[in-house]
């Protein structure tokens, strides 16, 4: 029995282009969203700390009181 043998002629196609659209998994969605949310809870933290500290340095109470309460909810544990 002698094999079969497929050929595969491409033609060019003339009309507008089609762009695939690939989904995205759902696990891989949930951990960008996880890096993401920890970088700017990081960077949040860190600029709060900053003008905590700046209004130390300045002597300014009740920028301090304002931010220090502010800050509470970064480190709540």
């Amino acid at each position: 029995m002698n094999r079969q043998k497929e050929g595969y002629r491409f033609y060019r196609y003339n009309g507008k282009t089609l762009y695939a659209k690939r989904e995205i998994s759902y696990e891989l969605r949930l951990n960008a969203q996880l890096v993401l949310d920890e970088l700017c809870f990081n960077w949040n933290k860190l600029k709060l700390e900053e003008a905590v500290n700046h209004s130390i340095d300045t002597g300014n109470k009740e920028q301090f009181l304002r931010l220090s309460k502010e800050y509470r909810n970064f480190v709540w544990e």
